[in-house]
């Protein structure tokens, strides 16, 4: 895919393209899974690339960007979100009247706890990474 730039229509251009890269592939079944950690993963590299007002930041007159990777060998279905912001991704404990907080627990628990991140090799920014077992994810009602 393409990358994106650091705006409020990232998340569902990305899962469009994630949507129609399963039905592809014949994994279509696990589209509401993989909706919301895509949702989730390319929200959370918006936010660390945003200005406090949600802006954009801007380096070098460029806009900051994330991108989408999917992989799959059949079995499993890897989702890979790289963004181009300082700092680590940060699983919290969201408050029973916290609005937010909640991404990465439910990644977490989407995934078996099948995620995780590292840093780029060449620059600032991280890739938060996601495996979810098609045999287990298929058909699940969320």
């Amino acid at each position: 895919m393409p990358p994106l730039g650091v705006l409020p229509t990232a998340p569902s251009v990305a899962r469009a393209y994630a949507r129609i890269t399963l039905a592809t592939w014949g994994m279509g079944d696990l589209a509401a899974v993989t909706d919301l950690i895509v949702s989730e993963l390319v929200t959370n590299g918006i936010n660390a690339s945003s200005r406090p007002d949600g802006s954009p930041l801007y380096v070098d007159g460029r806009m900051l960007i994330v991108q989408l990777r999917l992989f799959t060998d059949g079995t499993r279905l890897m989702t890979e979100v790289w963004d181009q912001a300082p700092g680590v991704p940060v699983r919290k404990t969201a408050g029973l009247d916290d609005e937010n907080w909640r991404g990465l627990q439910l990644v977490d628990s989407l995934t078996g706890s099948q995620w995780g991140w590292v840093p780029a090799t060449a620059g600032p920014g991280k890739c938060v990474w996601a495996v979810v077992d098609a045999a287990s994810a298929a058909g699940t009602d969320l």
